[in-house]
């Protein structure tokens, strides 16, 4: 008959032992030793729903204390824990949206290549003495010369233009994306 004892320092060791005394009679003579495992790590891994100060950004999967978890991150609606369906919900939004770069990109070449194809866009003004001309040619300016030429809206703030105060030919960029520029030609000619 197998009986539990405790040693003394069990609770220091955290083991448990099944024996079999020899004094009683032996029906198997089995002896056992079960040792506990290794205290059970207490963090939880969470996908954070939105930025938390001194932690880390929306979307980003961390290893976190399970009481920090529980009692803050938790009741704030903060983080949750990544499961399987979540993670794999992370990985097709991750795709969508890299995807979404990709064609975003492909749409800025193509204007681009339509921008670069158009030759020069020319542009009057009442002129002064020898080449000068009245006022400047601002990026405004440019922007509604496209839109009547090509019937494209351009936002003003990504046009970079020279500063143009005389008659002559220059080169205007357009930043359509962050890794695409298209560079313009502008004839500025007096009336």
């Amino acid at each position: 008959m197998a009986t539990l004892s405790w040693s003394s320092s069990s609770w220091l060791r955290s083991s448990v032992r099944v024996t079999n005394d020899s004094s009683r009679p032996s029906d198997g003579g089995t002896r056992a030793l079960i040792v506990a495992q290794k205290k059970a790590k207490k963090t939880r891994k969470i996908i954070l729903k939105e930025d938390v100060t001194e932690l880390g950004k929306k979307g980003q999967v961390l290893d976190v204390k399970a009481g920090f978890y529980r009692n803050y991150l938790l009741p704030l609606g903060k983080a949750q824990i990544l499961t399987p369906l979540i993670l794999k919900e992370m990985r097709i939004e991750e795709e969508r949206i890299e995807a979404e770069k990709k064609r975003v990109k492909e749409e800025a070449q193509q204007l681009a290549l339509i921008f670069e194809t158009v030759g020069a866009f020319k542009v009057k003004r009442k002129g002064g003495k020898g080449k000068q001309i009245f006022g400047t040619v601002t990026a405004q300016d440019l922007v509604d010369i496209i839109k009547a030429q090509l019937s494209r809206d351009v936002d003003k703030r990504i046009i970079s233009l020279p500063e143009i105060r005389e008659t002559g030919e220059y080169i205007a960029e357009l930043k359509l994306h962050p890794e695409v520029t298209a560079r313009v030609r502008v004839n500025v000619f007096a009336n």
